[in-house]
C-alpha cells in the first residue's frame, strides 16, 4: 500500500465531529486554566467594574464645592450676603478665614484651598456711597478646569444675591466690581496644566512595570535558584534592583521636564533641588510598590496586569486628567493613597507656583509613609518567597 493510499485510509477512519471534539477539548481546558490564573481573572472581572464606577460616579469635568478661604476685613450685612451668594452658586465651599494677607496666599500657593475671596474694609460704604469698590476672588489656575466655571459663575452674584441689601435698579447695576485673579496660569494654558502632570504620570507607569517584572523575571529565566544561594538578604535585594532604575527615573524625569520648558514654555518658578529631591522620594515610593508587586505574582504577565490596575486609579483620581477638588469623598480618600496624587501637587507648586518645602510638608509626608509601608510589604513579601 502506498503512502497516499495510507493517509486517505486514516482520514477515511477520522472519529466523526473529531474536529469539533478536539476543539471543544481545548476550550474546556482555557477555561480551566484561566480560572486558575486569578490575576487574569481578576482582570476580566475588575477592570470593567473599576472602569464604569470611575468614570461613572468620581469624574467630574464641573466640579463644584471648591475649598475656598475667605480674607474679611470687615463684618457687615453686604459681605455675608455675597458670600452666602457665593456658596449659593454652589461652586465654593467656605473651609478657611484668614486674617493676614500673608495666610490667604500660603492657602493658594500650598493649594488647601483653589479660591480666595477678599472683602476689603470700608467696602459695603463704598457700594452705599456708589464708588463702586472692588470685590478681589484670586483662583489657582493651575487648573484650569476647577477654576473656570466658578469663575464664569462670578457674574451673576448681584441679581441673585443683592436685591435684599441694594436697589440695583432694572436692568441691575453692578454697585461693585468683581476683580476675578487668575494666578499661576492667568491665561488658562492647558500645557501648564499638563506637562508638569506628565512627569508623574510616565514616571508611574514606567517605574511600576520595571520593578513588576524584576522577580518574576528572575523566576522565569530560571536565576532565581542562584540568588537564593548566594548570602544575601532581602532589604540588600531590594536596594540592589531598585537602585538602577532610580537613576533611570530620574534620568527620564530630567527628560521630561527639559522638554517642558524648552519646547512648550514651562515655567519652573521654585527650586530645581528641591523638585529633584522630591522626585527622587515619588521614583522611590514606585519602585517599591512595583517590587511588591512582583513579590506577589507568579510571571510577568501577571506583573504587568496587576501595574495596569494600579495605574488606571492612579491617572484618574490623581487630580492629572480631572479636578481632583471636584471629585466625591470617597474618591479624595482613595486618591489620597495614590502616589501619583502628592507628586502631581508638588510638581505644579515647584514648577508654576514656586512653591517651597513649607508649602509641601503634607503631600512630602504623604509620600514618604507610602514608600515605608510598600518597602515594609515589599520585604516582608520577598522573605516568604526566600521561604
Amino acid at each position: 500500500m502506498s503512502a497516499t493510499d495510507t493517509i486517505q485510509t486514516s482520514e477515511a477512519r477520522e472519529p466523526r465531529f473529531g474536529f469539533w471534539r478536539r476543539s471543544y477539548a481545548m476550550l474546556v481546558k482555557e477555561f480551566i486554566q484561566l480560572r486558575r490564573d486569578r490575576v487574569s481573572f481578576a482582570m476580566i472581572i475588575m477592570l470593567p467594574v473599576m472602569q464604569l464606577t470611575l468614570f461613572g460616579y468620581a469624574i467630574n469635568t464641573t466640579p463644584r464645592n471648591l475649598p475656598t478661604a475667605v480674607l474679611t476685613q470687615e463684618d457687615s450685612d453686604l459681605g455675608r450676603s455675597i458670600l452666602k451668594a457665593m456658596q449659593n452658586t454652589a461652586y465654593f465651599r467656605f473651609v478657611r478665614e484668614v486674617h493676614t494677607v500673608a495666610e490667604f496666599d500660603e492657602l493658594l500657593q500650598s493649594g488647601k484651598v483653589l479660591f480666595g475671596v477678599e472683602i476689603p474694609r470700608g467696602f459695603e460704604r463704598a457700594v452705599r456711597r456708589g464708588d463702586r469698590p472692588a470685590l478681589l476672588v484670586a483662583a489657582d489656575a493651575t487648573d484650569p478646569v476647577a477654576s473656570g466655571s466658578a469663575l464664569g459663575a462670578l457674574g451673576p452674584l448681584v441679581q441673585t444675591a443683592l436685591a435684599h441689601d441694594l436697589h440695583i435698579g432694572d436692568p441691575p447695576e453692578m454697585p461693585f466690581e468683581i476683580r476675578a485673579h487668575a494666578r499661576y496660569n492667568p491665561a488658562a494654558e492647558s500645557r501648564l496644566n499638563i506637562v508638569p502632570g506628565l512627569v508623574g504620570t510616565i514616571l508611574t507607569m514606567t517605574m511600576l512595570i520595571f520593578t513588576a517584572l524584576s522577580v518574576t523575571r528572575e523566576i522565569e529565566r530560571g536565576t532565581m535558584e542562584s540568588l537564593l544561594s548566594m548570602p544575601i538578604k532581602p532589604v540588600e535585594v531590594m536596594f540592589g534592583k531598585i537602585i538602577p532604575y532610580v537613576i533611570v527615573g530620574f534620568i527620564q524625569a530630567a527628560l521630561i521636564i527639559g522638554i517642558g520648558v524648552l519646547l512648550f514654555g514651562v515655567p519652573i518658578f521654585g527650586s530645581l533641588i528641591l523638585l529633584a529631591l522630591l522626585t527622587t522620594l515619588f521614583i522611590t515610593t514606585n519602585l517599591s510598590i512595583g517590587y511588591t508587586f512582583s513579590t506577589i505574582v507568579q510571571n510577568q504577565l501577571q506583573a504587568m496586569q496587576l501595574s495596569m490596575m494600579f495605574f488606571l486609579p492612579s491617572i484618574l483620581l490623581s487630580g492629572f486628567m480631572f479636578p481632583f477638588a471636584g471629585m466625591p469623598v470617597w474618591a479624595q480618600y482613595i486618591g489620597e493613597g495614590l502616589p501619583l496624587t502628592h507628586f502631581v501637587r508638588i510638581v505644579r507648586a515647584i514648577m508654576l507656583k514656586g512653591a517651597a518645602m513649607e508649602n509641601l510638608r503634607y503631600d512630602t509626608i504623604a509620600l514618604a509613609c507610602l514608600m515605608l509601608f510598600a518597602m515594609t510589604v515589599a520585604v516582608t513579601r520577598f522573605r516568604r518567597t526566600l521561604d
